[in-house]
């Protein structure tokens, strides 16, 4: 399982672009060498109190623990990889949106189809009303996540993904975990969506099935 991690962290940094100063095998062995140690100190196996005693101060996983978070990050690593390949965007770009979105508590296949029916992975696109970046967010309602984050800093990568994601995660919750809703409120926006609904009609306008794919849709 350890070569398989390593073989799919190999992959992955192949298809990343270029860091100042570290060649992508400079990456790939710094990145092996520090799963070799951490696999080492993870199957540390002693019947000792005091071995017992020092994982748990430390934190360290149990061996049940050490197979499981293993598997979860060759899954991660896969996701990153496949992600990687479909849309064609580096693998640094498909890592921080997995990343993400998983720390905002969005899926990652929404996550994804959210930036490119966005933006098409463009962090610096600008729309004919004035949303920015790869989350196409517009700048007043970035700031209800954000005090005071100013334009420039939404065509950052990382900070547009986040907010992007924290947006889409509040309206997930508003309409009651509705994901369809959700994706029509982050496009149409919620008002719009709020006044359709209270009026019978079915507020979709093709922005889900855009999103998710027809094989993705849900409800």
């Amino acid at each position: 399982m350890q070569a398989l991690i390593l073989k799919l962290q190999a992959d992955v940094e192949a298809r990343k672009q270029t860091r100042l100063n570290l060649s992508a095998t400079t990456r790939v062995m710094l990145v092996g060498g520090l799963l070799f140690v951490g696999a080492f100190f993870l199957g540390v196996q002693s019947a000792d109190s005091s071995v017992v005693q020092w994982r748990e101060a430390l934190g360290v996983a149990s061996p049940e623990g050490a197979l499981e978070l293993q598997q979860l990050e060759i899954a991660r690593l896969k996701r990153i990889h496949e992600h990687s390949s479909k849309f064609g965007i580096p693998a640094d770009l498909a890592e921080r949106i997995e990343d993400i979105a998983l720390a905002e508590g969005i899926e990652s296949h929404v996550a994804f189809g959210l930036v490119r029916a966005e933006s098409e992975f463009n962090r610096r696109a600008v729309s004919p009303v004035g949303a920015v970046g790869l989350t196409q967010l517009m700048p007043s309602t970035a700031r209800y996540f954000k005090r005071g984050v100013s334009r420039e800093a939404l065509m950052d990568r990382d900070t547009n993904l986040r907010i992007g994601f924290r947006y889409l995660r509040t309206l997930i919750e508003k309409y009651n975990g509705n994901l369809e809703l959700a994706l029509l409120a982050y496009n149409r926006g919620p008002d719009r969506v709020d006044q359709l609904l209270r009026a019978g009609q079915n507020p979709n306008n093709g922005y889900v099935e855009m999103v998710l794919g027809k094989r993705d849709k849900r409800r």
